[in-house]
């Protein structure tokens, strides 16, 4: 019965204070008193057979009323419908279609392009991460948001923003530069401007700063200034020097986790109760290879062609070095969650090949198909391996021919099921070369030009960066698929490029290759 008042929490218990210490004696609980017959509570518990029944129909009455579900009339039999008007009917209803549609709310990132892959911008109600690694753009996309949230409908919600910051103070300098140099906000009235006074700012020294601003301060802001908007940038910094800097890993771990979920509830409450948007920027870290491989494993930093072996014995020797050589997509706690390979049963060293053909046997056994020395037992659901799954939720490695260095955002699987959204930054090196006095763009990494024609002078330098946006996953946004070959005028989605420039981020438009 102790889970009363966390069920109704303004059910009137002091009418019935005789029952409830009796009734908590016997552990029943809200779900027995209504599944179970007053006569088998009475004789449990020895209770007056009329004050169970009058506790338990007040416990269904309040349901019902928390519900919005109407009680059922006298000789209206279950699964009979009420005939009753239209008009009545839906007033039973907390939402209609109508209104369920003018809730929904969006921020926009101010980019026409950025906002239909997004369905709209960044939406309200729900926690949105942004991830990827350091000068990708994430502080970019944040301070767009700071600005377009302040904007009415449909750019934003006519709300001021909280800026809350554990890595380096809010760059106001660069707020001033988008606020004059994007055309949207450039253009519109002055007394209709976003502005500085519309954004509050805070700084988090450490985990217990964040966990006490976040819980105290933070609400009754929201409440006194109508918070549209709440920005935690990054939520990775306080848990690393919190959690990775003593030597107890697997107590670490357990609080680390612990402390991630009751954040994630506390966020996901706070943007459900004021139906403010929770954005929040995350780090990534390289995702390491493995040299013990499994069925099914990719590899993102091996070849980009499969390796398919060959029926003879030389080609199955090959295979197997080669994929002792490979790296896998895992992380660390993809690995601790895979089979441990028998690597002892490997052979140590390969016998010498002969050109010639062996001779014919005259009784050979019939030939048995060849196992591979990590196939020796089956995987237990390999397709259920975090090393399979975290393709589809990180953001990297859905690409099995993808050639940039593989990343995992941190704070792992635990902070992956606590948030709504993730949105996926990826930054690539753009290389100019000078062959015989004469400059090329070149996308290429310049160790490429290494062991060419040393007649001619070959010099690579970093020309500028691309920059991609990528939807991994949301619940009102389709993901945009893997690799990063999408194009802004695609309709069926795909990574976005964009860039940034003096009035925040913008996409790239690029023409479609011929043929």
């Amino acid at each position: 019965m102790t889970d009363l008042l966390s069920v109704l929490p303004h059910f009137p218990v002091g009418e019935y204070a005789s029952l409830i210490p009796t009734l908590e004696k016997h552990g029943l609980s809200t779900s027995d008193l209504v599944t179970l017959d007053a006569a088998d509570i009475g004789k449990r518990t020895h209770l007056p057979l009329l004050n169970i029944k009058r506790l338990c129909n007040a416990i269904i009455e309040a349901l019902h009323a928390d519900l919005s579900v109407s009680p059922l009339k006298p000789g209206q039999q279950h699964g009979q419908q009420q005939q009753q008007p239209a008009t009545s009917i839906a007033s039973t209803l907390k939402h209609t279609a109508a209104s369920l549609d003018a809730l929904w709310q969006t921020i926009s990132t101010l980019d026409p392009d950025l906002d239909r892959a997004l369905a709209g911008g960044v939406p309200a109600g729900y926690v949105t991460e942004i991830t990827g690694e350091s000068g990708a753009g994430k502080s970019q996309f944040l301070l767009t948001l700071l600005l377009a949230v302040q904007l009415p409908p449909p750019h934003g919600l006519g709300r001021p923003a909280m800026y809350i910051s554990t890595e380096a103070p809010m760059s106001t300098r660069r707020l001033y530069q988008i606020m004059a140099a994007h055309p949207t906000l450039n253009n519109m009235d002055p007394a209709d401007r976003p502005s500085l006074d519309n954004i509050i700012s805070t700084e988090t020294a450490d985990l217990e700063s964040q966990d006490h601003i976040l819980t105290y301060q933070v609400p009754v802001a929201i409440e006194r200034r109508n918070i549209g908007l709440l920005v935690l940038d990054s939520v990775a910094t306080n848990f690393r020097a919190e959690f990775e800097r003593s030597a107890g890993q697997a107590s670490n771990m357990g609080a680390r986790s612990t402390e991630l979920v009751r954040l994630g509830m506390h966020l996901h409450h706070l943007a459900c109760k004021y139906n403010l948007a929770v954005v929040v920027a995350n780090q990534v870290a390289d995702r390491f290879g493995s040299t013990a491989v499994g069925p099914g494993s990719s590899s993102g930093f091996g070849p980009k062609t499969p390796v398919i072996p060959s029926s003879s014995t030389a080609s199955r020797h090959h295979h197997h070095h080669h994929a002792l050589g490979r790296s896998t997509q895992e992380s660390p706690l993809a690995t601790r969650s895979r089979p441990i390979a028998e690597i002892s049963n490997l052979p140590s060293s390969l016998p010498p090949q002969s050109t010639m053909p062996p001779p014919p046997a005259p009784s050979a056994p019939p030939a048995t198909p060849y196992h591979h020395p990590y196939n020796s037992s089956p995987d237990p659901a390999p397709a259920l391996l975090l090393d399979h799954q975290q393709r589809w939720f990180t953001g990297w490695g859905d690409d099995p021919f993808a050639d940039y260095a593989l990343k995992t955002p941190s704070l792992g699987l635990v902070w992956s099921t606590q948030i709504a959204a993730r949105i996926a930054l990826f930054k690539r090196a753009v290389y100019t070369r000078r062959t015989g006095g004469r400059w090329a763009l070149d996308d290429d990494d310049p160790d490429n030009y290494q062991g060419r024609d040393d007649e001619e002078e070959q010099v690579a330098a970093l020309q500028s960066w691309q920059r991609w946006m990528k939807v991994v996953f949301a619940p009102h946004a389709a993901a945009s698929g893997p690799g990063l070959d999408g194009l802004t005028e695609s309709v069926t989605g795909g990574a976005v490029e964009f860039e940034v420039t003096m009035g925040g981020v913008r996409a790239v438009k690029r023409e479609r290759e011929a043929g």
